[in-house]
């Protein structure tokens, strides 16, 4: 039985999301075309606008169709950065553990803010940086690699105290945490659909009505004259309806998913792994450190036995490099290399946790050691 544990990369779509598009992918128009189909379409996709939206705390005028969420990403921080940039404010802060869609913006002239060593922004480093000449910051509401969640509503305060725009990544965070736009007051925000159990190519950068971030693309500026490209209607449909189903039970699917992973960690923790992770990090991420292992000699093996996990980090040609989020938090690289990523969601059941713990002990006994 294949036992997978790598939603934090992409969940299986939900059946009731698999249905949507099944109805709607037939439709023929383009919305945005002026004859009957074409306006049937813009009727679907408005409607799939305003379903997000409820689930978002958003105003569907707010709500702009991305690819996923590196372009709505991209858009928020380069788009973000070029606008207040104009006004005067040539500074960009981004934190050390952001998406490679945020933390790119690095090598265009953007600043890091640093992390703690448990993977939280620096409040007292962002408080000196954070001046009246920053045009935009970015902080994830949740790591993609450890699920630490990120203090946005700090960060949002000197922020907006130095007249700066805040974008927040919040892929990791909808669906598995309350998020609602207007409560958060924050000015821009990126989802997607494939984290929760929609269609992988879709995504959305929320951005209040006010916050006009610039192109970065050209085309007929669809999306507010802000994304640009045809909508792909059924996956906005799609989207949509995993998204009221991710947020219906909430309360009560987050804290299922914390007893699954936390029977992850305990196991690992008896294993004598040690956690990157928080427990008062997000419900479905798990990140642990085996000491003297080599993380893709257990991902191998754990693969063998039909559990599929990650190392949380980038591979580059096939080649696992150290990961950057724990490299900004600390650990050597050896310990970054050492780390395996698990990750719970909709469709995982106790009796998966169940063979996955007892795979895990199984491996380490049997993986190679650097030590020995």
């Amino acid at each position: 039985m294949a036992i997978y544990l790598d939603h934090a990369a992409t969940s299986p779509m939900r059946p009731e999301s698999i249905t949507v598009f099944a109805e709607v992918a037939p439709m023929v128009g383009n919305p945005a075309s002026l004859h009957r189909p074409g306006q049937r379409a813009r009727g679907v996709l408005e409607e799939a606008r305003e379903e997000l939206a409820a689930a978002l705390g958003a105003h569907p005028t707010e709500v702009i169709f991305t690819s996923g969420g590196s372009e709505a990403d991209s858009i928020a921080v380069l788009g973000g950065w070029a606008t207040r940039r104009e006004a005067g404010r040539p500074r960009c802060l981004v934190s050390a553990v952001e998406h490679p869609a945020v933390l790119g913006a690095v090598v265009t002239g953007a600043e890091i803010l640093p992390v703690t060593h448990d993977g939280a922004v620096d409040l007292n480093a962002a408080a000196e940086l954070i001046t009246g000449d920053v045009a935009l910051v970015s902080v994830m509401a949740v790591n993609n690699e450890t699920g630490v969640v990120q203090p946005v509503e700090e960060v949002r305060r000197l922020a907006h105290g130095a007249g700066a725009w805040l974008h927040s990544d919040a892929v990791q965070a909808f669906g598995h945490l309350p998020v609602d736009f207007a409560a958060s007051a924050l000015d821009m925000m990126s989802v997607s659909a494939h984290k929760l159990g929609g269609p992988v190519g879709i995504g959305a950068l929320v951005a209040r009505r006010e916050v006009v971030p610039s192109a970065i693309g050209l085309g007929g500026g669809q999306e507010r004259e802000v994304r640009s490209g045809t909508v792909p209607v059924a996956l906005a449909a799609a989207f949509a309806r995993a998204a009221s189903l991710a947020v219906e039970d909430l309360a009560q699917e987050a804290q299922r998913m914390r007893g699954l992973s936390g029977r992850i960690a305990a196991a690992a923790v008896a294993a004598g792994g040690r956690l990157n992770s928080r427990e008062d990090g997000a419900p479905h991420i798990v990140n642990v450190t085996f000491d003297g292992v080599r993380a893709d000699d257990l991902l191998f093996l754990l693969d063998q036995r039909g559990v599929h996990a990650s190392v949380g980090s980038a591979c580059k040609a096939g080649v696992h490099q150290p990961s950057e989020v724990l490299l900004a938090m600390g650990r050597t690289p050896d310990e970054a290399v050492q780390s395996l990523r698990f990750s719970v969601g909709w469709p995982t059941t106790d009796a998966e946790i169940d063979e996955a713990c007892a795979a895990l002990g199984e491996v380490l006994a049997q993986a190679p050691r650097l030590d020995g």
